[in-house]
């Protein structure tokens, strides 16, 4: 059976749980998973972190990133083309491998778009404080602004699908042309010479590009989130693969560019671009337009808040394809049938997010900091959806009649990477606090997992 064949099927017989179905075009499915990415918060505040670790090699840095990606992006896409669900990574690895994977994937991704959520949300309280202080001179407290981040992308997220999809599509459309146009502008100032410092990674060290890797691929993540859109996005097979592939190479484009011009930028600074917690705002005013600074640095707290929508809207749809499962209460399925949206997940993912960036504010972790520690949780979670698609995507296409030997080494390949990743993340554990990330992403999986068996052993007892 040919593989539009199987796809024709499988979207056939796919449910669609209340969701409104073909309503999001090929740029606003396309727009779910840029805003999960939010490519000019790391033009910002990622890579100046990369840069203390590589140096003249960021940008190449970014390059494998990108290249890791593309891997992930390719067994991502195939499955894709086989079944459009809200479950996204969850549903694809569910329905292939035994329970104990599909959980297992399930709790990482779920996990990783919560902490996503949550990093970001830090980030834009970071930047309300930034812009709060350029404008008024005082910093506004951590709890109102986190409150009322979290409660308006919820209440976006609820009321329409469409409408939230359109606010991220053009937050992020004048948020990165902000960006280009001031490393644009640098360019031309520093004049058309290459800097060869930094095509022959001049100074960098070999041992160092591993966790610097780590921090890039924290750029990427979100990249396949338009998959939990399932049939709500137009012709989903089509669609999604396509939005899950040209997120990833524009986006691998835009960070290279921002790489290569903040490190260009910041040559004869007094400061270093690894010190520096607003990037684009220095060199916006060395490129002569200083006015933009602010424009970027408001645009990048308005980049944040459409993060936190498009990971609310995303959490929501793993969490209502969970309970669909049984590992989750039913209460979680149910949807407005008015919007189309899953209402009661989509307050408890917001909740979550608000929650823990709430209690880290209390603890004086500041917005910035926040910024990096959930975001090194979610990269575990990522990671771990990714590797178990990889593993899935052989299986399924081998159920499906399509075995293919290309497909097969790329996944192996995509593991392996997947792998050395979790390794370097390991190993590059900087501090104490980074230290014991990996232990609490394990203690969530094993929670998670003895909820999911007691939760099975109930729904068993129940139908005997």
């Amino acid at each position: 059976m040919s593989e539009a064949r199987v796809a024709s099927t499988t979207l056939k017989d796919t449910e669609h749980y209340g969701l409104h179905r073909g309503v999001l075009s090929p740029v606003e499915t396309l727009a779910q998973s840029i805003s999960a990415m939010a490519p000019s918060t790391s033009s910002s505040l990622t890579i100046p972190l990369v840069f203390a670790l590589a140096g003249n090699a960021t940008w190449f840095v970014y390059l494998l990133a990108l290249g890791a990606t593309l891997l992930v992006g390719f067994c991502i896409s195939r499955f894709a083309r086989l079944s459009a669900s809200p479950g996204s990574l969850y549903s694809y690895t569910a329905d292939t491998l035994p329970p104990f994977f599909g959980i297992i994937a399930g709790l990482g991704l779920l996990l990783a778009y919560i902490s996503t959520g949550a990093s970001v949300a830090g980030g834009a309280l970071y930047y309300a404080g930034v812009l709060f202080q350029q404008f008024f001179h005082w910093t506004p407290s951590a709890a109102p602004v986190l409150i009322i981040v979290c409660a308006i992308a919820a209440y976006i997220a609820y009321r329409d699908i469409k409408l939230s999809a359109e606010m991220m599509l053009w937050i992020e459309i004048i948020s990165v042309a902000l960006v280009v146009i001031v490393l644009v502008l640098l360019l031309i100032r520093n004049g058309t010479h290459i800097d060869t410092a930094q095509l022959k990674l001049q100074g960098a060290k070999f041992y160092a590009l591993g966790p610097a890797l780590v921090l890039a691929m924290f750029s990427f993540v979100g990249f396949e989130s338009a998959t939990t859109l399932g049939g709500e996005a137009r012709n989903p097979l089509r669609t999604i693969p396509r939005a899950v592939l040209q997120c990833a190479v524009l986006a691998g484009a835009f960070f290279m560019l921002c790489a290569y011009s903040e490190v260009l930028g910041f040559r004869g600074e007094q400061s270093s671009l690894s010190d520096s917690t607003s990037p684009l705002h220095l060199l916006a005013a060395k490129a002569g337009v200083d006015w933009l600074g602010i424009g970027i640095d408001l645009g990048a707290a308005v980049s944040m808040f459409a993060c936190v929508l498009a990971c609310t809207t995303a959490a929501a749809r793993v969490l209502m394809r969970m309970a669909h499962g049984g590992l989750l209460p039913a209460l979680f399925q149910n949807t407005s049938r008015r919007h189309g949206t899953p209402y009661i997940s989509i307050a408890v993912s917001a909740a979550l997010m608000c929650a823990g960036t709430i209690l880290l504010s209390l603890l004086n972790i500041s917005g910035f900091e926040q910024y990096d520690l959930f975001g090194s949780l979610a990269v575990f979670g990522f990671l771990t959806a990714y590797a178990l698609v990889a593993i899935a995507l052989p299986f399924a296409r081998k159920a499906a009649g399509t075995h293919s030997l290309l497909v097969l080494t790329l996944s192996i390949a995509t593991v392996l990477v997947m792998g050395l990743i979790v390794v370097y993340d390991l190993r590059s554990a900087s501090d104490a606090t980074h230290a014991r990330i990996p232990w609490i992403y394990l203690g969530y999986l094993g929670v998670g997992l003895l909820w999911a068996l007691v939760r099975r052993g109930k729904l068993k007892a129940s139908t005997l």
